[in-house]
This record gives structure tokens, C-alpha cells and sequence, in this order.
């Protein structure tokens, strides 16, 4: 790994060298592409320069030929010839101006020649160089030590962040199962105040506003609803006969004959000692009639004890009391009825309504 890490060192060095290297070069490059843009221009000023001379020479011969034709020297060809003459120095003396700008830019060129020369032997040196410096173990050790110690320093906080993020996660963890546990136990404790310890069902009070609620539902909805007075015969006989632990395992039985009959929303309410109240929505008396009957049924079997149920329909402006007396009157009726066949077999009853 070591190695490797040198290796990078140093090919991370030449490639700064080499980048260093070009741009100067590019520097070079574009002196020498404006060097050789101002030796264009000379020259096309130098081929102007040539042409006005050419055509001076022309007009020159042209003087000598009508010299030489008249075989005379009058005043006016004197004169004519000096402007020509003139003329031949000037267009000599820009020619020449020319020529020197030419050589001042060609000098122009060579400087850039020879600084591109200075820079190439620098970037040849260069490239040699760090075979000789990069290759020293103290330096490469030195520098890999940096920069082993500024990746140690990054991790070091990178992983402090991780554990940092992972304490946080671990507290916010425990908050959650503390207030899910509390929660738990504000929940058990609500059970407990409004839930019959034995049986389950609803203690009195909040049992009321169940049955409100479902009644204000069933207005809403198809407007039936059915509640069930229902009353454990003779539960004080059997406590007397086989103790109140029996007595409160018949109680279970009905709530649990009751619960498994009707749907999960119906609520059950203890009212009394051996009362319990029920409300069926979505339901007719013919209905829970025969619900009631299989739980009677039921109950004579698994508790071996009967009940009696008075069964009162919703009818307008009944209120939660209203009702409840309806029902428990009808009760009262059919307990009459029972014990009025006393003779018949454990577990009779039946139902009725008083609207």
C-alpha cells in the first residue's frame, strides 16, 4: 500500500509539472501566433511597397524613353525626371522602413524562439527532475506522512459524525420503546378504568356514551338499532351454592358467549352486579331475537346457568336512559315469564320487547 501511495504521489506531482509545463508553452504558442500575425502584415505592407515601386520605375523608364527619343535635356524634362527621381527615394526610403519593421519583427520572433527554448529546456529539467527529488524516500515519506495525516484527521471526523449520528439513533431508539412502554401503560390503565376487570366489558359510564355514539350512528345510517338487557338468573343462588368463584366464572361465560355472537363494534356494557346491556346496529328485533336465543343456548351449556333478555328497538327521540328502560323493562317481563315456568329445564328464557 505503501508503494502504491508513492506511486500516486508521484504521479500526482509530474502532472502538476506537466500542466505547468503546458501552459507555459501555450504562452509561448500565442506570443509567437502575434509575432507571426505582425510579420504578415509587414509583409503585405512590403508586397504595397514593392507595387509603388514598380509603378515608379515604370514611370522612371517610361522619362528615359522620352529622353532618349528626343536626344535632349529641355527645363521640363529636367524637371519631370527630378520628380521621378523623387518619387524612386521615397517609395525606396518606405521600402526600407519596411524592411526594418520586418527585422524588428523577426528579432520579435526569435526572443520568442528562444524563450520558447528557455521554457522547453526548463520543462526537459523538470521531468528529470522529480525522478531525483520524488524518488527521495525522506520527501516522499515526509509528504505521504501529510497527507496520511490529513486523511487520518478527515476519517477521524468522519467517523466521529458516524458515531455521533449513531448515538443519536440509538436515544432516539430508546425515547420511542420509553414512550411506546408508557403509552402501553397510560392505555392499560385507561382499560382498567373504563373496562370491567372481570369480564371485559365496559364499565358503566363509558358504556353509556358507546351506546350513544351507536345510536347517533344509526340515525345516520338505516336508523335501526337494538338494545339488550340481559340479566344472569339466579347468580346469587349459585354464589351461595358453589362460591362467588363460580359465580364470577358464569358471569365470563355469558360476556364470552355474548361477545363471540355479536360483531366486534357492538359494545357491551356491565350495568349491575349481573346485568349487562348490549347495543346491535344494523339490527331488528327479529334479528336479535334470534341472536339472543343462541346465546342463551350457549350460555345454559358452558355456565349452566339461564338469563333472561328484554330486547327494545330505536325508536324517535329515545335517548341512551329511554331506551335502556325500554329494554330492561321488557327483561323484567321475561323473568317474570321464567319464573313462572320454574319447573322447566336450566337455562329457559327468552326475549321481548315493550315498544
Amino acid at each position: 500500500m505503501g508503494v502504491e501511495r508513492t506511486a500516486k504521489a508521484v504521479d500526482r506531482a509530474k502532472a502538476g509539472v506537466e500542466q505547468t509545463a503546458a501552459d507555459a508553452d501555450q504562452t509561448s504558442a500565442d506570443a509567437d501566433q502575434t509575432s507571426s500575425d505582425s510579420d504578415q502584415t509587414a509583409s503585405a505592407i512590403d508586397l504595397a511597397g514593392g507595387a509603388s515601386d514598380q509603378r515608379a520605375s515604370d514611370h522612371d523608364q517610361a522619362i528615359a524613353d522620352r529622353e532618349h527619343a528626343a536626344h535632349s535635356h529641355s527645363v521640363a524634362d529636367d524637371s519631370a525626371y527630378d520628380a521621378a527621381r523623387a518619387e524612386r527615394e521615397k517609395v525606396t526610403a518606405e521600402r526600407r522602413g519596411t524592411r526594418d519593421r520586418r527585422a524588428e519583427t523577426a528579432r520579435d520572433r526569435d526572443d520568442t524562439a528562444t524563450a520558447r527554448d528557455h521554457v522547453a529546456e526548463a520543462r526537459d529539467a523538470r521531468s528529470e527532475a522529480p525522478s531525483d527529488v520524488l524518488t527521495d524516500p525522506s520527501a516522499l515519506a515526509e509528504h505521504e506522512a501529510i497527507l496520511i495525516r490529513q486523511l487520518e484527521a478527515l476519517a477521524a471526523e468522519a467517523e466521529a459524525d458516524r458515531a455521533r449520528a449513531a448515538a443519536d439513533r440509538a436515544r432516539a431508539a430508546t425515547d420511542r420503546a420509553n414512550a411506546a412502554r408508557e403509552r402501553a401503560r397510560l392505555q392499560a390503565e385507561l382499560d382498567r378504568a373504563h373496562l370491567d376487570e372481570l369480564t371485559g366489558a365496559f364499565r358503566r359510564e363509558l358504556g353509556r356514551q358507546a351506546l350513544s355514539n351507536e345510536m347517533d350512528r344509526a340515525r345516520r345510517s338505516d336508523g335501526r338499532f337494538v338494545l339488550a338487557f340481559v340479566d344472569v338468573d339466579d347468580l346469587k343462588l349459585l354464589n351461595d351454592r358453589d362460591g362467588h368463584a363460580a359465580g364470577d366464572r358464569a358471569l365470563q361465560a355469558v360476556v364470552g358467549a355474548i361477545r363471540s355472537r355479536l360483531r366486534s363494534f357492538d359494545p357491551i356494557i356491565r350495568f349491575g352486579g349481573d346485568e349487562f346491556v348490549c347495543g346491535l346496529s344494523a339490527t331488528d328485533l327479529l334479528e336479535a331475537t334470534f341472536r339472543f336465543d343462541a346465546i342463551r343456548l350457549a350460555v345454559a351449556v358452558d355456565a349452566h346457568v339461564g338469563i333472561s333478555v328484554g330486547l327494545a328497538a330505536l325508536a324517535p327521540g329515545d335517548t341512551v336512559d329511554t331506551l335502556t328502560e325500554r329494554a330492561d323493562a321488557a327483561m323484567l317481563a321475561m323473568k317474570a315469564q321464567h319464573r313462572s315456568r320454574q319447573s322447566s329445564s336450566p337455562g329457559s328464557g327468552g326475549t321481548g320487547d315493550t315498544s
